[in-house]
Protein backbone atom coordinates (compact mmCIF):
# COMPACT_ATOMS: atom_id res chain seq x y z
CA UNK A 1 0.00 0.00 0.00
CA UNK A 2 1.23 3.47 -0.78
CA UNK A 3 1.77 6.10 1.90
CA UNK A 4 -1.15 8.15 0.55
CA UNK A 5 -3.53 5.17 0.73
CA UNK A 6 -2.41 4.43 4.29
CA UNK A 7 -3.12 8.02 5.32
CA UNK A 8 -6.58 7.87 3.74
CA UNK A 9 -7.24 4.53 5.44
CA UNK A 10 -6.13 5.83 8.83
CA UNK A 11 -8.38 8.88 8.39
CA UNK A 12 -11.35 6.61 7.68
CA UNK A 13 -10.52 4.47 10.70
CA UNK A 14 -10.36 7.58 12.91
CA UNK A 15 -13.78 8.70 11.71
CA UNK A 16 -15.24 5.25 12.36
CA UNK A 17 -13.77 5.00 15.85
CA UNK A 18 -15.03 8.47 16.79
CA UNK A 19 -18.52 7.62 15.49
CA UNK A 20 -18.56 4.36 17.48
CA UNK A 21 -17.52 6.16 20.66
CA UNK A 22 -20.18 8.83 20.15
CA UNK A 23 -22.82 6.14 19.62
CA UNK A 24 -21.77 4.27 22.77
CA UNK A 25 -21.89 7.45 24.85
CA UNK A 26 -25.30 8.36 23.43
CA UNK A 27 -26.59 4.86 24.22
CA UNK A 28 -25.46 5.26 27.83
CA UNK A 29 -27.21 8.63 28.02
CA UNK A 30 -30.49 7.25 26.62
CA UNK A 31 -30.42 4.23 28.95
CA UNK A 32 -29.66 6.38 31.99
CA UNK A 33 -26.25 4.81 32.53
CA UNK A 34 -23.21 6.72 33.75
CA UNK A 35 -19.83 6.68 32.04
CA UNK A 36 -16.34 7.01 33.47
CA UNK A 37 -13.66 9.16 31.85
CA UNK A 38 -10.05 10.11 32.56
CA UNK A 39 -9.84 13.79 33.53
CA UNK A 40 -6.86 15.62 35.04
CA UNK A 41 -5.15 12.37 36.01
CA UNK A 42 -8.20 10.95 37.75
CA UNK A 43 -11.15 8.73 36.87
CA UNK A 44 -14.36 10.77 36.91
CA UNK A 45 -17.86 9.29 36.68
CA UNK A 46 -20.38 11.30 34.67
CA UNK A 47 -24.06 10.62 35.23
CA UNK A 48 -26.41 10.14 32.30
CA UNK A 49 -28.02 13.50 33.08
CA UNK A 50 -24.63 15.20 32.68
CA UNK A 51 -23.95 13.66 29.24
CA UNK A 52 -24.97 16.16 26.55
CA UNK A 53 -27.12 14.74 23.72
CA UNK A 54 -25.57 14.36 20.30
CA UNK A 55 -26.08 17.33 18.02
CA UNK A 56 -27.81 16.92 14.66
CA UNK A 57 -24.50 16.77 12.77
CA UNK A 58 -23.13 13.87 14.82
CA UNK A 59 -23.68 10.23 13.94
CA UNK A 60 -25.93 7.87 15.87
Amino acid sequence: MTEQKLVKLSDRIDVGVKAAIAEAIEKHRRLGQSISVWRDGKIVTITAAEIPPLSNNETV
